[in-house]
């Protein structure tokens, strides 16, 4: 491993790393550390420490630690939006939590970011069809001018096509982009969809629009608009965005289709906003017998019109009762397993970076990380971005979860939005992949309760989860894939 280079190579990482991160390049392989073989398939673990595993997939699918988790913080707590009060008291909850379980070095680590809060946020169509609408502010969107943004609205189909409309003709008008999301098992339908939600003001804003709305980013059908974070670009004027529901999107396009002249919208959004807030990171351990470390994890903020149970109080669960079960396994695992709940997720991946800074020197000891972020339904796959010499030893750990009905997938893991950082400065990273077929009903809007959480698919990721940490803490196995220059860096 080229250790010497890689603190320059995180630092330059980390201050280029974009909010969202791109999926990785799976063009890499393992440069074994110090020259160490790699495990051949079947050397992975010992014989006790595979009966091991077994042992923690059936505690993991009778636990009920992980709902008993997401219950407490999504009751207690609720809503936890970034910077917020709710947001601190969350960790407060996250440091008790972690020391009733009996986790070790239990701390925060701060760190401050931009604060965004929504007032009030109202919508309606004025003329020829007078009625409101269900709708949502952006996060990051600056407020409407008192008393709202009234003005013809004029429908675009898809992003594709206000990018192509000509430069003059919107000014002072409410830009509407209309395009769909697609559904699917694994969430790749939202990529695509999300590229409108900081895409529509820039570029209405560019073409002197009074403000821009957005069908939501999501794949439901109820009067529950789904939010989310934009971002402005610097050579644009800001102008005020927001989120219709998906009924009020086709309602919306139907008026506009039947209107014989123009339909005319108001907008009206409020926002408080404050330069610096408070966050940070919780963390706990099970301290390991080298000064390696694993990390794994689900970010505890959320946005604040549901109670985050999906999106991510179900990861924060998971990982950490999944982590418990390993601690109440016999013996201290070989590498410190490390469980961070990450702070400020959802509006740029704050905590992530922060925590990428503050570890900077110690990132070449990461030997796994993984964070769980995309709900709660049953895994399906099991995805490495490991050294391809290393792939039979991956694949021996996949077949011990094989009972789960997990198979084996790809070496293209992303690994999660919180372990970014950690990617693409050459940390290995898996991803357990669930099964994403409702979660963008959910994902952002006032539906993102507990009740949508199904108790028996949370068991079944906590025990693999807890099989998956238990080995990638004690395979004797370096996965570091040797890092490919800057273009690894830069995914």
């Amino acid at each position: 491993m080229r250790r010497k280079a890689m603190t320059g190579m995180i630092a330059a990482w980390i201050a280029a790393a974009a909010p969202a991160a791109a999926q990785p390049s799976p063009g890499v392989r393992n440069a074994i550390g110090e020259g160490a073989p790699a495990a051949a398939a079947g050397d992975v673990l010992t014989p006790r420490q595979a009966a091991r595993v077994d042992a923690l997939i059936e505690r993991g699918l009778e636990s009920d630690l992980a709902y008993d988790i997401l219950e407490s913080l999504t009751t207690e707590i609720g809503p936890r939006l970034a910077g917020s009060e709710e947001e601190a008291r969350a960790r407060d909850w996250g440091v008790a939590t972690f020391k009733r379980l009996g986790f070790k070095n239990v701390r925060v680590e701060p760190f401050e970011l931009p604060f965004w809060r929504r007032v009030h946020e109202r919508a309606e169509i004025v003329a020829p069809f007078p009625q409101a609408l269900a709708v949502t502010a952006l996060g990051n969107s600056i407020a409407t001018p008192e008393g709202g943004v009234e003005a013809e609205v004029v429908r675009f189909a898809s992003l594709a096509d206000l990018k192509n409309a000509p430069a003059t003709g919107l000014e002072g008008k409410i830009v509407f982009v209309d395009e769909k999301m697609t559904r699917t098992m694994d969430g790749s339908g939202y990529g695509p969809a999300v590229a409108k939600r900081s895409g529509a003001a820039n570029e209405a804003g560019r073409r002197g629009a009074a403000a821009a709305i957005i069908r939501s980013v999501g794949t439901d059908s109820h009067r529950m608009p789904h939010t989310g974070g934009m971002r402005y670009l610097n050579d644009v004027e800001k102008i005020p965005t927001a989120a219709l529901s998906n009924p009020d999107a086709d309602q919306l396009a139907r008026a506009i289709a039947r209107a014989d002249g123009p339909v005319t919208l108001r907008l009206d959004i409020g926002v408080e906003t404050k330069a610096s807030s408070p966050s940070g990171n919780v963390i706990g351990e099970i301290p390991g017998e080298t000064d390696e470390i694993v990390v794994v994890g689900g970010h505890l903020d959320s946005w604040d019109l549901g109670t985050g149970a999906v999106d991510d109080g179900a990861g924060v669960a998971i990982t950490t009762a999944a982590a418990k079960l390993v601690m109440q396994a016999d013996g201290k695992p070989r590498r410190t397993i490390r469980v961070v709940m990450w702070g400020s997720e959802e509006v740029g991946l704050y905590g992530a970076r922060a925590y990428a800074k503050a570890h900077a020197d110690e990132l070449e000891r990461h030997a796994m990380a993984s964070e769980s972020d995309f709900g709660a339904g049953n895994i399906w796959s099991l995805q490495s971005r490991i050294g391809e010499e290393d792939l039979p030893a991956f694949d021996e750990m996949a077949r011990r979860i094989a009972t789960l009905e997990i198979n084996r997938g790809d070496n293209a893991a992303y690994g999660g939005p919180d372990v970014s950082p950690l990617r693409g400065a050459g940390v290995p990273v898996f991803s357990l992949r669930q099964n994403g077929l409702d979660y963008f009903d959910l994902h952002h809007t006032p539906d993102d309760t507990l009740d949508k959480v199904d108790p028996e698919d949370l068991k079944q990721n906590v025990a693999a989860w807890a099989a998956m940490i238990y080995m990638t803490a004690n395979a004797p196995v370096d996965f570091r894939p040797e890092l490919a220059g800057d273009e690894a860096i830069s995914q």
